[in-house]
This record gives C-alpha cells, structure tokens and sequence, in this order.
C-alpha cells in the first residue's frame, strides 16, 4: 500500500498507473477471473438490471467477464460515451453483446452514439467504475479528466439519493492509505478487488 500524503495527485496518478502497467498480462487474465468471482454471484450484482461497466485500457482491470455475464442473464449493459460537446461530459449507453466499437478520442473502444439507446445515469442500478487509486474510505483516484465525477455531480446534492450503486474496480496493488479527496470527488459505495471488498 502507498502512502500517500508526500505526493500530490498527478505524482500519486503517476505511480499507481505505473504500478498497474507492470502487471504481465498472465497475472491480468488472473485478476479479471477473480474479480468475476468476487463479483458475478454477489446479490448487487445478480440485483441489477441496467448496469454501466468499462472496457480496460491503460492496465484498468478487466470486467470482460462480468459483461459476458450479465449479457448472459438477460441484463442491460451500459458503456460510457464521450459526448463530442461539451467535450468534458458522457452519457451511458446500452450496448448488444456483438456490437461494434469504434475508438474515442483517448484510442478506447465504445459504441456509435445513439441517444435511443441512453441513459441516465440516475436510472442505472449499478456503475463499475475504472480508477487509479482507491482508499477503504471510499476514496477514488481517476485518470483526472473528471468524467465520472462530472457525470455524477447530482449525487453531493441529494442526501437521500442512492441510485445508482458506485462500485470501483481495481487491482489490489493500486489502494493507498488515504487519497487526499478534492471537492468534486464523488465517494464510492466500495472498491471491489481481485482479493477483496474494500
């Protein structure tokens, strides 16, 4: 674990990207299957309808498995979408099991967009969430362009609003003692690991 309180943000981003790099892609096949173990039989996750996952880059962990599974149990699964205005913001939409991606701006895979087919963010039961970092206090360091963040600004407004569930996924060596938290940052429910529940 990192501690955290000597390094600023981009240097603490820096570090756990890098961490997370390093893994050999044996070692990232393990974590993704024990991360679907962690989670395909969970009762959030068997719960839920409308659920929003991610496509790795950069060494994310992969939730390739969790997404088979929940097109499997006849579940709606959900990308983000980069908008192209304004060009800070996302939507989450539906994708089919064979649909073709194309890359974003950032060179990651997603779905033509197709408003038909949106969502919004606060009709979803579940969002797994990519991150840099996490802390067991449900801390969450991202790739720093805001767009989770953005995206679920609405939840520090409303006290009594728990939709949807914000689940982080990650490998366990990216957690850190306590992640210096900035006004903007929406908290996660819990950071789900190829080791644990955090």
């Amino acid at each position: 674990m990192i501690d955290a309180k000597d390094l600023t943000r981009a240097q603490l981003r820096r570090k756990l990207r890098q961490r997370r790099r390093e893994l050999k892609p044996a070692a990232q096949r393990r974590a993704a299957r024990a991360l679907y173990r962690q989670l395909a039989h969970h009762p959030l996750f068997r719960r839920a309808r409308h659920v929003a996952l991610y496509l790795s880059n950069d060494g994310e962990i992969d939730p390739c498995l969790l997404i088979a599974a929940a097109h499997a149990r006849g579940k709606q699964v959900y990308l983000p979408v980069l908008k192209s205005w304004p060009r800070t913001s996302m939507v989450f939409q539906r994708i089919d099991a064979r649909e073709k991606l194309a890359a974003n701006r950032f060179g990651i895979p997603e779905p033509r967009r197709d408003s038909m087919r949106q969502r919004k963010v606060w009709a979803l039961d579940l969002v797994l969430l990519p991150l840099v970092g996490f802390d067991r206090h449900g801390g969450r360091l991202g790739m720093g362009g805001g767009f989770y963040d953005r995206s679920l600004a609405y939840r520090a407004r409303r006290k009594n609003w728990h939709k949807p569930t914000l689940l982080g996924l990650a490998h366990g060596c990216q957690q850190v003692d306590r992640l210096p938290m900035a006004s903007w940052d929406i908290p996660l429910d819990a950071t789900v690991t190829d080791t644990g529940w955090y």
